[in-house]
């Protein structure tokens, strides 16, 4: 089915009218559109978490006019904060007409550490275990064969001496392959498994076992061309070039950067099942790699006067295992996303942190990060204050006009009309 994401007033639609078109586009079951609904059942709750008494639920959106490596995609994104949904479509028009945003990843890999201890001679030791290398590697193998089986499981070892203020440990990083999966319940078996093994080579003591969430050999890489009229001008252009510098050189700017960047990001590996908190760990990690937190975007002019960005980060995601297989709406969520694989499904990601980033920054250089913020927040302002159908954006249309986002003069207002 042709999917079109440049849907003008996509945001003027009703839900019913905004999944029907989703619907035709993608061919959602009937089933699939009760999913998007209802969400998951307590009984599915309790099998995936311990002491459910419980849900909440998290709005689920979509945001139109994305085109990512010439393909056109509606992209679920699931936050509870006003105007990030609305900010991505409208900065991802910006660079439709331009060619969209074209990613590229660096491939499926992860690594897993594990740390020995009270080792009397490190670099012989370190040396033992390189000379065991492909005994560790098949041991490690033996306990996937379905991965080994696609073409995954470990590929190489790396061996770190990592100096602490009371001894030299040895820290010996698996190098695996986890293809569609993100790939944990994967490496830290393979870990525990081989710890024994690890501890006759090195004669010492191993302790943690376990994946690192700095995924720098899974990274995946956005660039997209903005056109400056879309965005305002060449003044704009210039700021949001100038508000990146302030970024890169600030680690006080950069860390709110970086949330906006983080808003688009998280929102739809949260929409997807996959685990926010490893992607958070990762970028902000990734985001210090040079002994200073900075910018996980860059931010520079061409010769038409466009504005250009790219983004680098982290991205451990799977379609495989874990939530992206168990919570329905993820599942309906990767099958509106149209993705096939773990690097397709990080591309996309990747493609709305940039165009999440570019949206705040344009924000920040014309009329302030509040303006649209506010009107949006307004709504809940006034749905809190008793608003109802049609008389809430009669609220918020009062509040805009008065430039007066105070509850108490919303709850004025609401009481009013």
């Amino acid at each position: 089915m042709m999917v079109i994401s440049r849907v003008k007033g996509f945001y003027q639609l009703s839900v019913d009218e905004r999944v029907d078109l989703i619907t035709k586009g993608i061919g959602l079951t009937e089933d699939e559109i009760n999913v998007l609904s209802n969400g998951m059942t307590l009984d599915l709750a309790d099998a995936m978490v311990e002491n459910v008494i419980g849900q909440i639920g998290i709005p689920l959106g979509v945001a139109a006019n994305f085109k990512i490596n010439g393909k056109d995609v509606f992209i679920p994104m699931a936050t509870e904060e006003p105007s990030v949904i609305a900010a991505a479509s409208n900065a991802a028009r910006a660079a439709y007409d331009l060619g969209g945003i074209h990613t590229a990843t660096s491939g499926t890999i992860m690594r897993g550490q594990i740390q020995v201890l009270d080792i009397c001679d490190p670099y012989a030791a370190r040396a033992r275990v390189f000379e065991n290398k492909e005994e560790i590697i098949e041991q490690c193998n033996l306990k996937d064969p379905t991965l080994v089986s696609l073409g995954g499981g470990v590929k190489d070892i790396e061996v770190h001496l990592v100096n602490t203020v009371k001894e030299t440990m040895l820290v010996i990083h698996l190098i695996v392959d986890t293809k569609d999966a993100m790939g944990a319940n994967a490496v830290n078996t393979m870990a525990e498994s081989v710890s024994p093994l690890i501890e006759k080579i090195t004669r010492g003591r191993v302790v943690l076992r376990i994946i690192t969430n700095l995924a720098d050999k899974r990274v995946v890489r956005a660039r997209g061309v903005f056109s400056s009229e879309m965005l305002g001008g060449e003044e704009i252009v210039k700021n949001i070039v100038s508000a990146f510098e302030f970024a890169d050189a600030d680690p006080y700017r950069a860390a709110t950067h970086n949330k906006g960047v983080m808003n688009g990001i998280t929102s739809v590996v949260l929409a997807t099942g996959n685990d926010t908190r490893a992607v958070e760990a990762g970028a902000h990690a990734y985001a210090s790699r040079t002994g200073r937190y900075r910018s996980l975007t860059t931010w520079e002019v061409n010769n038409e006067g466009n504005l250009v960005g790219t983004l680098e980060v982290p991205m451990a995601v799977g379609i495989i295992g874990g939530a992206t297989k168990t919570h329905p709406v993820a599942q309906v969520a990767l099958k509106i996303m149209g993705v096939k694989t773990a690097e397709e499904l990080a591309g996309m990601i990747a493609a709305v942190g940039l165009v999440e980033n570019v949206a705040s920054l344009r924000a920040l250089s014309a009329e302030g990060i509040q303006t649209g913020h506010m009107r949006l927040h307004a709504k809940n302002l006034a749905v809190m204050a008793g608003a109802k159908g049609d008389l809430i954006e009669k609220v918020v249309q009062k509040a805009v006009e008065e430039r007066d986002f105070r509850y108490d003069r919303i709850l004025e207002i609401t009481n009013s009309l």
